[in-house]
């Protein structure tokens, strides 16, 4: 089993250090040069008080405190002597020159970088102690620059001879002195400083070559940062293309080189790194996290380039995630793993086209049956098609790197809806448009009748008096499905804006998210309605003071509607009464806002839909004054018979007349369980022959039940669970007990059950689940009786 790599650990500016003795003095050597980062890191995690912001004195207990110290003062010494005995022997000196050389230069360069880079460092922290405070120039540069002062000493024993050590050990102990109190930034210049001490040193005077070698190191080491990286850009550009064109050639789950690309060590570099954005897309494409982990570490990176080179990256590999979408099944998953952020920018808007068009393929194709499938498909194909119209012409300069994907989404998805097509002829089946899991919309043309409603609405929006609308009725008799339609039964004049308050708005934690939500949904309900487009309004716009805000944007509102008059129709007024019982929002801050709107904006008509009375909700009817309710209950007979023979265009089942009848005596038009009911009818056809496929029978009415039943028990859950009382339970279970059309006086019933009080019919009554029949009671819709008769 291939071990699992931690690439947080390999990307990062606290990368480990070698175990290795002398690997581990070469790695802090590099670090000091082009990680200074890194090293900084690295010191601190070795004892806090190395930190340039820490007063506290160090820990002389600390082995890795040690362990630096003897890297510093020892294996660096040892492996620059070598180096230079390595040379000398080269150059035919004898072995006893040699060791006399070295030993002695080791002893004097050790003693003089210590005592220079002390000497200093103090100096520096004295002099430049307004800008860096002492304790950062006595502290870092005393325990540092004696450190790494006394290794770059006696490399310099290297080049020149024992003569020049006291040049030597000046300079270092400047540049070490500085460099660390600039945060490593100059540190560099130890390497100049030995070719300005030889230089000016052959000059013969002593003093006089000390000066100008100083002079010399001081310039090239405070602009080490400026010209090191043109000097090495070639040979990184060089090695760089190298790691790329390897990776390239790599294959299977080989780990990729981008490690070690210049942008993950070399932190001075200011020249653009050409090709790392192709390298970062290969390893990325290749392995997902290992690619997410260098492009979040190049997010923080000191290099100008980087950045921008990290989010051209970042595009890129979400448009080539939107290009291997070459199904339909690619399509309704890619939303659930794109990541788009919140920020306004011209590729989130494009990047939040595709995820709402996968949303809604995924939506469409959780419909139960394949006629619903290819309605929803074709809105989708209808609004891939104004896309595609809107990035032909539009100036975002990411469009034409994203036109082609959608021009490709657009065929797949469109030859998916043809298949569909085909299979269902090809097959003869039934295609069921019946939809009972949610609320219609205005693309699903089963919506039918409620025109009375409509009418009641339109006379009462238009009362001068200018009354609020309450539109009551049971679950799942259609409220929601009723809202969603209202443009179809109402004049252009009035502008239905629908908000559904079991959403983002009751879920908002503040008012200004509560106001943003609600905005948000006015506007898209009255661009989807009625084609009228809103002035926006946005967060940040709401946070200092929410109500004022929102009520200045209801100003501009009022000037886009013209003549025009809003509906504002808030479904599940309930959820907003539990969100203000729970203090989320304060009472008088949201329903005085709706009081204020009733009163004052002669453009605004409110709506509240719910299951229950305003009596019920005391709390509103303090602030909804004079509200008139409009009950929304079972469709009318002639409705029930469309929406069973005809819910669409070229329905293919047809009804004899005992199977319609034994429809409606089942379900008494309850809009709900007529679509449950004829839904299982078509998936109970077409299971059988298609002899006898298209033609309803009264016995496959009755065989449809227990499957309606069954596969609907949310619905008779909910109100066995939510709707009644205990009380209220007893009386539906005796009555559902006594078999279908059973009466049963309030006395019969008492007698049974003694416990029950007047309040339980009462509330049963007004829930519309029995009826009062000459001098008794009996159910109202017999699918709801039998549910009751089983459990």
């Amino acid at each position: 089993m291939t071990p699992t790599i931690d690439y947080s650990k390999i990307y990062t500016d606290a990368p480990q250090q070698h175990p290795n003795l002398i690997l581990g003095s070469l790695q802090l050597l590099f670090w000091l040069f082009f990680r200074p980062t890194a090293l900084r890191n690295h010191l601190v995690n070795i004892d806090p008080a190395l930190d340039p912001d820490s007063y506290n004195p160090l820990d002389w207990r600390n082995q890795k405190l040690w362990q630096l110290l003897i890297q510093g003062f020892i294996v660096l010494p040892i492996l620059t002597n070598l180096t230079r005995s390595v040379v000398l022997w080269g150059w035919g000196e004898s072995a006893e020159s040699i060791a006399v050389r070295v030993v002695g230069r080791a002893v004097f360069s050790v003693v003089v970088s210590v005592l220079v880079g002390v000497v200093v460092s103090v100096a520096w922290a004295l002099v430049f102690s307004v800008v860096w405070d002492v304790a950062w120039g006595v502290g870092c540069g005393v325990n540092l620059g004696v450190t790494f002062g006394m290794a770059a000493g006696v490399a310099a024993g290297i080049v020149f001879d024992m003569a020049w050590n006291m040049a030597w050990g000046v300079a270092v102990g400047v540049v070490f002195g500085v460099a660390l109190s600039l945060v490593f930034g100059t540190v560099g210049g130890v390497v100049l400083g030995i070719l300005g001490s030889v230089v000016f040193g052959m000059v013969g005077n002593l003093v006089f070559g000390m000066v100008w070698g100083v002079m010399f190191i001081s310039i090239m080491g405070t602009t080490i940062n400026l010209w090191r990286p043109v000097v090495l850009y070639p040979f990184l550009t060089i090695w760089n293309t190298l790691l790329y064109l390897l990776d390239k050639a790599l294959t299977g789950t080989d780990p990729s080189r981008l490690r070690y690309h210049s942008a993950f060590w070399d932190e001075w570099q200011f020249l653009p790194l050409i090709g790392l954005d192709k390298h970062l897309i290969l390893v990325a494409e290749r392995n997902a996290v290992e690619g997410q982990a260098a492009i979040d570490y190049l997010s923080h990176s000191r290099h100008w380039a980087i950045p921008g080179a990290q989010k051209v990256v970042q595009i890129e590999l979400d448009a080539r995630s939107l290009e291997r979408c070459n199904d339909i099944e690619a399509i309704r998953d890619i939303h659930q793993k794109l990541i788009v952020g919140e920020l306004k920018s011209p590729v989130t808007a494009l990047l939040n086209i595709f995820t709402r068009i996968s949303g809604d393929v995924d939506a469409a194709l959780n419909q139960q049956s394949s006629y619903n499938q290819r309605l929803a498909l074709r809105a989708v194909v209808d609004s891939l098609d104004a896309q595609l119209q809107n990035l032909a012409r539009t100036s975002n300069k990411y469009a034409p790197r994203f036109y082609p994907i959608a021009q490709s989404w657009r065929q797949i998805i469109g030859n998916y809806k043809e298949v569909l097509a085909k299979a269902t002829e090809l097959r003869k089946e039934i295609d069921s448009p019946y939809i009972t899991g949610v609320p219609l919309t205005l693309e699903q043309a089963i919506f039918t009748g409620r025109n009375h409603i409509g009418t009641r609405i339109e006379q009462l929006i238009l009362d001068r008096r200018r009354p609020p609308l309450l539109l009551y009725g049971q679950r799942r008799m259609g409220k929601t499905s009723l809202l969603n339609n209202l443009g179809r039964l109402l004049p252009n004049s009035i502008i239905p804006m629908f908000v559904d308050l079991q959403g983002a708005p009751s879920s908002a934690s503040d008012n200004a998210g509560f106001l943003y939500n609600l905005a948000r949904g006015m506007i898209t309900s009255a661009k989807r309605q009625s084609a009228l487009t809103l002035p926006s309004l946005t967060r940040e716009d709401l946070e200092k003071d929410p109500f004022t805000c929102f009520n200045e944007w209801l100003d501009k509102v009022e000037e886009a509607l013209q003549d025009n008059t809003a509906l504002l129709s808030l479904d599940e007024f309930e959820v907003l009464d539990s969100a203000i019982s729970k203090g989320r929002f304060d009472e008088q801050d949201v329903l005085g806002m709706l009081r204020n709107l009733i009163q004052h904006r002669p453009k605004f008509k409110i709506l509240i839909a719910g299951s229950h009375t305003i009596e019920e909700y005391q709390r509103w009817a303090s602030y909804l004054i004079n509200v008139q309710v409009v009950h929304i209950s079972y469709l009318k007979e002639d409705e029930a018979r469309q929406l069973i023979e005809r819910p669409v265009k070229d329905f293919t089942l047809r009804y004899e007349p005992e199977a319609v009848e034994r429809v409606l005596q089942l379900t008494r038009c309850h809009p709900f369980l007529v679509q449950l009911l004829c839904g299982e009818i078509v998936v109970l056809k077409n299971e059988q022959d298609p002899s006898v496929r298209r033609l309803a029978t009264l016995a496959d009415v009755e065989a449809a039940v227990p499957e309606a039943l069954s596969s609907s028990g949310f619905f008779f859950a909910d109100i066995q669970n939510n709707q009644v009382d205990a009380a209220g339970l007893a009386i539906l279970k005796y009555l559902a007990a006594q078999g279908e059309g059973a009466i049963f006086n309030k006395i019969t019933i008492l007698k049974k059950l003694p416990d029950v009080s007047e309040s339980a019919f009462k509330l049963l009554l007004q829930r519309e689940f029995i009826e009062e029949v000459e001098d008794g009671f009996r159910f109202q819709v017999e699918l709801i009786r039998r549910w009751f008769a089983q459990i």
